[in-house]
């Protein structure tokens, strides 16, 4: 009873303008063209594949790959917009209160993977969803470095802070501290690098963080916070443009400024042996893989999130003392990066 007072009051109250669908579809899909119209300059060698696709069941998208650049070994940014008849479970299991309707979804979705250790990989996923009077925006953006820089990990949490901080001054610290609990591998006890923002079921009526575990930091700060004064529809579009837009700058100088950094094979091993860790979050973790492979997505523009090379390494120990130490014993742990953590430069 109380899910559906809440999906009424939604939809009476709160509800989205009769152009919602078309006018997140159309920034996402620019989002998609501004992003990789930098990264092909920035890369300087490399190009993006595109192919567009159907979904038998309603909808599909375009997806852009870039293989065998300059700087980025292999990257993709997606842009999807499905819809249909039956929710798949791991939307129904979170919110029962969209059974029964006909939904839609939108999104944008890009990981890169670059060549050089010394250069993050990064991931970003900001989208919306329908399912009759039901709708949010979800998404978010992390860094994950093999060997870190704490002035690059400032820079972009500072620059990410900033496009939440225009909306709200509660945003980045709830969702800073979402992102942590969300981006974390519970069987190997370690974040999957320096995180970033996460958010979802951003509605506008109730607490900021949706999550799972409401005794965690995210859940004691939203609790802390209370809930906000109610936001509009385009109060939250809004604030998912900021982020969006708050990408290219984030990252962009980041990789600019390593791109030739000298490495050897030592270096180049870790990478892949880390990137391993990216593998099993995506394939066991990761709500967009899940949803994309229960409602029939393309294969292919789910799984570009994987990089092209990996490795494993059993019982692997960095030596004490070492930058490889040195992310497992700092940066692969929750930290307030803008409050003056000291860390190797």
């Amino acid at each position: 009873m109380t899910v559906s007072v809440t999906a009424e009051v939604n939809s009476s109250l709160n509800g989205p303008p009769a152009d919602s669908k078309a006018r997140v579809s159309q920034f996402l899909r620019s989002l998609q063209d501004s992003i990789c119209q930098k990264l092909a300059v920035v890369d300087g060698g490399g190009s993006f594949q595109e192919d567009e696709w159907e979904r038998p069941e309603g909808g599909g998208g375009r997806s852009r790959v870039m293989m065998g650049g300059d700087l980025f070994e292999q990257g993709g940014v997606n842009f999807s917009e499905v819809y249909g008849d039956h929710l798949p479970p791991s939307i129904v299991n979170q919110r029962p209160e969209v059974a029964g309707h006909r939904w839609f979804a939108t999104g944008t979705s890009m990981v890169l993977h670059p060549r050089s250790p010394y250069i993050p990989t990064v991931h970003l996923n900001y989208r919306y969803f329908e399912a009759g009077p039901v709708w949010w925006f979800g998404g978010g953006i992390d860094l994950t470095p093999y060997y870190p820089f704490l002035e690059d990990v400032v820079h972009f949490h500072s620059t990410l802070k900033d496009a939440c901080d225009r909306h709200s001054p509660d945003y980045y610290p709830t969702f800073k501290l979402w992102c942590d609990e969300y981006f974390y591998l519970k069987h190997r006890q370690e974040t999957r690098g320096v995180g970033g923002i996460f958010f979802d079921y951003q509605d506008g009526m109730n607490a900021l963080y949706q999550g799972s575990d409401a005794q965690g930091p995210a859940g004691l700060h939203s609790a802390q916070v209370g809930v906000p004064p109610q936001r509009s529809w385009d109060e939250l579009f809004a604030f998912v443009q900021s982020c969006g837009e708050g990408f290219l700058p984030a990252y962009v100088p980041i990789a600019e400024k390593h791109r030739h950094q000298e490495y050897g094979e030592q270096e180049r091993n870790f990478q892949l042996y880390r990137r391993g860790r990216y593998v099993e979050f995506n394939l066991v973790y990761d709500r967009g893989t899940i949803f994309g492979l229960q409602t029939n997505g393309r294969t292919e523009s789910i799984l570009m999130s994987l990089p092209p090379l990996v490795r494993w390494e059993y019982g692997y120990q960095p030596q004490p003392g070492t930058r490889e130490a040195e992310l497992y014993e700092t940066y692969l742990k929750p930290q307030d990066w803008l409050s003056g953590i000291t860390a190797t430069p």
